[in-house]
């Protein structure tokens, strides 16, 4: 059942960032629209009332209880970052705003985006993993939580590989070769 919620949680993030998107711009109700961009956060939190709901009525803990965690952490840490994107490209789809921004694709610009991305993902790991650990000792079985624990373990590791992707090109910047466009 979490797992499905979780698609829920997903797919209504983004009705509400669409949706407030549409009211702000092809509305022209910028508070209202503004307003209902601020919702967005409440998913986050029906998400974990119901993942503890679940578990405080004796469900084991999955896989998909441990996803909700990571669900609400990447969406703490890129939320942000996700909604001023679209809101970049909604306004010039349908403001006539200015032309979206496109990210560096070469040397320190590049360099310092991905280690913006790598911080942002650093806060989602800090905030799932606080939420993983809450689950854990909520819970308090150690055999009833492997799960959890084994998602910790996969999610520090793609952590570490990142940091070394992404700060990789602090140390050798990706260089624009003669025949890149951009």
């Amino acid at each position: 059942m979490i797992g499905w919620l979780i698609l829920v949680c997903e797919a209504g993030f983004w009705l509400i960032v669409l949706g407030g998107l549409f009211i702000h711009y092809v509305l022209k109700q910028r508070k209202i629209g503004g307003m209902v961009l601020l919702c967005t956060p409440i998913i986050d939190l029906l998400l974990l009332v119901f993942t503890v709901i679940d578990l405080k009525n004796g469900a084991p803990a999955t896989i998909f209880h441990a996803l909700s965690a990571v669900y609400i952490g990447v969406t703490a840490g890129f939320g942000h970052s996700m909604i001023k994107w679209m809101d970049q490209r909604f306004s010039y789809w349908m403001a006539d705003g200015p032309i979206p921004e496109k990210a560096p694709k070469f040397g320190a610009g590049h360099a310092r985006a991905e280690r913006i991305g790598w911080f942002r993902h650093f806060l989602s790991w800090m905030i799932g993993i606080a939420l993983m650990y809450g689950m854990i000792l909520y819970i308090g079985d150690s055999d009833n939580t492997e799960e959890i624990k084994k998602l910790i373990k996969w999610w520090s590791i793609a952590l570490a590989i990142d940091f070394l992707y992404s700060f990789s090109y602090s140390l050798w910047p990706r260089s624009k070769r003669i025949d890149d466009k951009a």
